[in-house]
Parts: structure tokens; C-alpha cells; sequence
């Protein structure tokens, strides 16, 4: 199992900042990875029938997936990469089950090529879109092949003025790559990068949840507010990744140190 202690922060920031994307293997274990999965399970049944399932604000629904907010292995990591005045911005539960013939679903159960943010895009500057939040991917089912709804990245593609030449995910671009991980194996990306998801034709289910962190200026997908439910057994550093630091909103842009833990994790430029 990887741990905070074993995580190579500066190899890794330099990989993420010239790739764009980083792949842990073995974040978490397998002990934790099944109560993951037992959760999903519980969620699943409560959702319509469906080839694909897509479940926003995730930590709502299951205090397992909660504990993955503050997870210890990578905490450092994302705030090295991030900066330590950040947030959980978005939980996201995604499921795509076999679909070989490309059937209509209700929840997309496919991506096409594209950068995250708004609408409006974030702004850019000659072409290249600044990093202004990135995800955690936890893999919690088997994806260490392609092709089985596998997400797909463009190495590089965030440092450069890069559109793709067609955004059919089903049309391989030239330079892709596609994710490849086995169960508690973690895929960190930035907004910026060019990726998508693609269809499943294989015979294995994907099950992916991904977290995602911003700075704490910026409002979250999932919520305005975090719920009382997710407070009460929050430490700082959890309550700081939930939005809570100050009464005063602006202190959200101008935060006295005092008010963000996870500033202990920061190593500096």
C-alpha cells in the first residue's frame, strides 16, 4: 500500500505539471476497496435501472465514501499541486456498465474529448487554460486493460494551444492514452486536460469515483453549503475541505493562515 510517507512529492508534482495526469498504484487497500464497493452497491440499488450511472455529491450518500475527503494518502500530494487554501469541489460516483452495442442511456454512458469547467470555459491565454482545479480518481473495479470504458487523456495537452480534430471519443486521437489501473489505484488529473470517457464494450463493469478539489474561493459543484450531517464529525482539516474556515466570506480570498490546516502539508516552492 502506498503511503504519505513513500509518495515522491517533487518527482510526482514535476510529472503532473509536464504530463498533466499522475497514476498511484495501490492507494488504497484491498479491505477498503471492498467497503467502497459494499456502499456502491447500497446506492445502486436505490437508483433506477440503468447501463450508466452518474452520482454527483457522492459523500452525501455514504459516510465510506465521506472518509475519502480527507484521505491521508494523497492530502499532501493535491495540496503541493494545488496550493493548501482548497476544498472538496466536487464527488463524483461513475458507473458504466457493458454496452456493446452503444445503447441510449439516460446518464451519459460516454464522454466525448473535452476540458472541464464552466460554461463559459475558463479563460485562456493563447490557447492554454490555467489549472484551476483538479480530480482524484479512485478506480474500484478492474481497469488494468483497455477498452473497458476507460478514461482517456492526451499527455501534455494542458501546456499546449491543443484542440482535438474531432471530439468523437469512439475515434482514437493520435497521441491518446487510455488509463489503465486495478482496484485501489488512484488517477489524479488537472481540469485542463484534454481527456474523455469512453464506451464500454468490454465484459467488465467500471466503477470509478472521483473527488475533486479547488481553491476555496470558488464555489463547489456539489453543494453551497455542506450539510450538518457531513460537519458534526469533521475535524479542521476536513471542515476546511468542506468550505468552513470563516464566518466572514472574505476571508475566503484572504484567509489568516490560522484558519487552513492543511497548511502543514505544504513543502513551498
Amino acid at each position: 500500500m502506498t503511503t504519505q510517507s513513500n509518495l515522491d512529492i517533487p518527482l510526482l508534482s514535476k510529472q503532473f505539471h509536464e504530463q498533466g495526469y499522475l497514476l498511484l498504484p495501490d492507494v488504497l487497500p484491498r479491505e477498503k476497496v471492498d467497503r467502497l464497493n459494499a456502499a456502491i452497491d447500497g446506492i445502486v440499488a436505490e437508483e433506477p435501472e440503468s447501463l450508466a450511472y452518474n452520482i454527483y455529491n457522492s459523500v452525501e450518500r455514504h459516510d465510506e465514501i465521506a472518509s475519502l475527503i480527507d484521505e491521508p494518502t494523497l492530502l499532501p500530494l493535491v495540496v503541493n499541486l494545488l496550493g493548501y487554501n482548497i476544498q472538496l469541489h466536487i464527488s463524483h460516483l461513475t458507473i458504466r456498465k457493458p454496452n456493446p452495442n452503444d445503447e441510449q442511456t439516460t446518464t451519459s454512458s460516454f464522454i466525448n474529448w473535452h476540458q472541464d469547467g464552466p460554461h463559459p470555459q475558463f479563460p485562456s491565454i493563447s490557447g492554454i487554460t490555467s489549472l484551476y482545479y483538479l480530480k482524484t480518481c479512485y478506480i474500484l473495479s478492474d481497469m488494468s486493460e483497455p477498452d473497458r470504458g476507460n478514461t482517456k487523456v492526451v499527455p501534455g495537452s494542458h501546456n499546449r494551444p491543443f484542440r482535438p480534430d474531432h471530439h468523437n471519443v469512439r475515434e482514437a486521437l493520435q497521441d491518446e492514452v487510455q488509463i489503465c489501473g486495478k482496484p485501489g489505484d488512484v488517477f489524479v488529473f488537472g481540469q485542463n486536460l484534454w481527456h474523455a470517457g469512453s464506451v464500454n464494450r468490454s465484459g467488465h463493469t467500471r466503477r470509478q469515483l472521483f473527488l475533486g478539489y479547488s481553491p476555496i474561493w470558488m464555489r463547489p459543484i456539489d453543494y453551497r453549503t455542506a450539510s450538518d450531517r457531513l460537519l458534526q464529525s469533521s475535524g479542521p482539516i476536513r471542515k476546511q475541505l468542506l468550505g468552513v474556515i470563516d464566518p466572514n466570506p472574505f476571508k475566503y480570498y484572504v484567509p489568516a493562515e490560522s484558519m487552513l490546516p492543511l497548511k502543514q502539508y505544504d513543502r513551498g516552492k
